[in-house]
């Protein structure tokens, strides 16, 4: 009988997961529900107060996927302290008497792909090499182009003639890339939907508020954990730009170039992805975008330590900085609230 792997839910990234464990190692996947009121309540009653969000959702994450029959958990670690949970997780999960194998590939070098081969082993003794390489390269084609879509997304959603229209077509190469069995069927979708969004007809300015996002990065990434800040934005109407993502992360992050184009503003890393939010908010900057917003979950200390860097970026290039903070009691109002305030500051901004 094959075991029923999971990892926590993460925005639509569990469609290149379920293909790795699918195609790659053989084995049953267990798509976690997604992330709702109730994921977040529950990763909250079984964790530490004082710990940050995403903690709490992967745990709440994990104790549904257990619900829905998964019976092999998986922690893909992170950047930051993200990467010493799985421990805690493994700990809490069965103190609350719930049955399963955990398999931590924070205990892997991913710039050592040997490492992370051995981590697979314990999910499946038994894999092919072959059928794994195969299946991670399709996987991680698979991130990029969902990556490459939301970006053209951000940038013209707030802009469809018809709403929904762009929404209605990322959900159809979704839905593709779940029929896909190899990396020629997933370049065939996405520019099948690239061409079909390009058809899209938009109305858009010539000159349109231009908006970056930079923060933390899981909560950047999570719709649900930022209350899907990009959407209300791009129902004001803007360009939104946002660099983190899973693919530019894990595979296009050239961490000394950025280390060499933010020493006037920073001469050391502060960790995680302190040293991407401080670059991306200072070439938007000097591109003359029209504001920028930090979003990161509450006690990320990374984040925290990047805000005095981003107030002198602010300050030097008289750029607006809106700064958000989630945690499990953040409310929807408060949050649309302070968008509103921020959109009419930039467009007083502009006519002046």
């Amino acid at each position: 009988m094959k075991r029923k792997v999971t990892f926590p839910h993460f925005g639509d990234y569990c469609i290149p997961l379920e293909f790795l464990v699918t195609r790659g190692l053989e084995m049953d996947y267990v798509t976690p529900p997604p992330m709702t009121k109730r994921t977040l309540e529950l990763g909250a009653k079984y964790s530490p107060d004082y710990v940050c969000a995403p903690f709490k959702y992967n745990l709440g994450s994990y104790i549904e996927a257990i619900e829905c029959g998964a019976d092999m958990l998986v922690q893909t670690g992170g950047a930051c302290r993200l990467g010493y949970y799985g421990e805690l997780h493994e700990q809490i999960l069965r103190d609350l008497g719930y049955r399963f194998d955990f398999v931590n590939l924070a205990r892997a070098d991913y710039s050592k792909p040997y490492t992370l081969l051995a981590e697979f082993k314990k999910v499946n003794p038994d894999f092919s090499v072959a059928k794994v390489a195969a299946a991670l390269l399709s996987a991680v084609k698979m991130a990029e182009c969902m990556d490459r879509v939301d970006d053209y997304v951000r940038r013209n959603i707030g802009f469809e003639v018809e709403n929904g229209s762009f929404e209605a077509e990322k959900q159809r190469f979704l839905s593709d890339l779940r029929r896909c069995e190899t990396k020629k069927d997933v370049t065939a979708a996405f520019q099948q939907c690239m061409d079909n969004m390009k058809a899209i007809p938009t109305e858009k300015p010539k000159k349109p508020i231009k908006v970056a996002i930079v923060g933390e990065y899981y909560t950047i990434m999570d719709p649900f954990s930022n209350h899907n800040i990009e959407r209300e934005m791009a129902k004001m109407g803007m360009v939104i730009e946002r660099w983190m993502n899973l693919s530019n992360s894990m595979f296009h992050y050239p961490e000394k170039e950025i280390a060499r184009k933010i020493r006037g503003y920073s001469k050391y890393n502060m960790g995680a992805t302190s040293m991407a939010t401080i670059d991306v908010a200072l070439t938007c900057a000097k591109k003359g975008y029209d504001g920028i917003i930090h979003v990161k979950s509450f006690g990320c200390t990374p984040e925290m330590d990047s805000i005095p860097v981003l107030q002198n970026i602010s300050s030097d290039y008289k750029i607006p900085i809106l700064y958000f903070s989630f945690d499990s009691q953040t409310g929807d109002t408060g949050i649309q609230t302070r968008l509103e305030a921020f959109y009419d500051m930039i467009v007083m901004r502009k006519r002046a």
